[in-house]
């Protein structure tokens, strides 16, 4: 990897990261937030209203991660090519989509040995959260190295 895309690398990375945090916490609204884990086969819960709150959720995500790009890549002096980084912003969405309606993050928990941890809510500690954090940065990580190609 040269210096020039190792740089713009970090860029990218610190720009995704950023919105990501923005979005997730700040322009998520709060019906979002509470909604998008809905599912059917829990009491008084629609998948509908779960996908509709999710897709609402990753569209404002999606556009905040987009404006960080650029505006960010702009000040920065960063080029991007726009295929890899339209790539990139997809690979967030899709996946931010998929573990953010809960059931598939839960499931490769399970999978993964982490089962009890997906389910921990005490000790001033939310399993659940904190792995979807990492999932979210683990593929912001891959989304930089392809936008950054």
């Amino acid at each position: 990897m040269s210096h020039v895309r190792a740089a713009r690398f970090a860029a990218v990375y610190a720009l995704l990261r950023a919105a990501g945090d923005l979005a997730d916490h700040w322009v998520q609204t709060d019906h979002q937030a509470t909604n998008k884990g809905q599912h059917d086969h829990n009491d008084g819960q629609s998948s509908a209203a779960g996908r509709r709150a999710c897709a609402a959720h990753v569209a404002t995500y999606t556009a905040t991660q987009t404006a960080a790009l650029l505006i960010g890549s702009r000040v920065l002096g960063v080029r991007l090519r726009p295929g890899p980084a339209a790539v990139a912003l997809a690979l967030s969405a899709l996946t931010h989509y998929a573990a953010d309606r809960r059931e598939p993050l839960h499931r490769l928990a399970d999978a993964t040995g982490k089962a009890n941890f997906v389910r921990l809510t005490d000790f001033g500690m939310n399993g659940a959260y904190a792995l979807d954090q990492a999932f979210h940065h683990t593929v912001e990580t891959a989304a930089a190295l392809i936008a950054s190609a």
